[in-house]
């Protein structure tokens, strides 16, 4: 029986990293605008369509992908990769996610006198920098809804002292991270005393 077994769960896991690698590089390759635009596509495929992981592991990955260094994109991929097929998901989910614009700045870079001087292609990516700012616009409202859905007071206020630090104070987003990491962190290890006193 365990023979007959092993094919069935070495198939499964085979279309699944065929899927993830389509996946990846389906978005990779048609995506614009940076990582939290790609972050919007993956909560799309990865939570709303595939149901591999649900939106707060979403919420999570976001979190940890833009406080580790490197592109996000790369560090989301890394960690869904991870999260739905191990390490070798990882792998496959980096591979899709590096592909594309590996090849598209390559061909750029060789025709790049070319569209450097191109008012078409300046007009193109003029049009692009509003439908970016419309995706980046919905995953903020997504992931920020999510957050005060929890009506957990001390993750609103780091909310609202985060965006006030960059949009106002114009705070460095690495000591952003850090404090929010912090208290967060705190708050966590207040909760556990006060379980183990009750």
């Amino acid at each position: 029986m365990e023979n007959e077994t092993k094919p069935i769960k070495n198939e499964k896991k085979s279309k699944t990293l065929l899927k993830l690698f389509l996946s990846t590089l389906y978005i990779s390759t048609f995506t614009f605008g940076g990582g939290f635009v790609i972050i919007t596509f993956m909560k799309r495929k990865f939570v709303d369509e595939l149901h591999w992981i649900d939106e707060q592991e979403m919420l999570d990955l976001t979190a940890l992908a833009q406080s580790s260094p490197g592109a996000i994109a790369v560090n989301a991929a890394i960690l869904v990769g991870w999260r739905v097929a191990g390490f070798t998901g990882m792998i496959v989910a980096t591979l899709g996610t590096i592909l594309p614009p590996m090849i598209i700045l390559s061909v750029i870079s060789f025709f790049y006198a070319a569209f450097a001087s191109n008012k078409y292609v300046a007009l193109v990516l003029k049009g692009m920098q509003a439908g970016v700012a419309a995706v980046i616009l919905d995953i903020v409202c997504s992931l920020g809804s999510k957050v005060i859905k929890v009506r957990s007071l001390l993750h609103i206020l780091i909310m609202l002292a985060a965006f006030a630090g960059t949009f106002f104070f114009d705070v460095n987003v690495i000591y952003i991270i850090i404090a929010a990491a912090s208290v967060g962190t705190a708050s966590a290890f207040a909760k556990k005393r006060k379980e183990r006193k009750k």
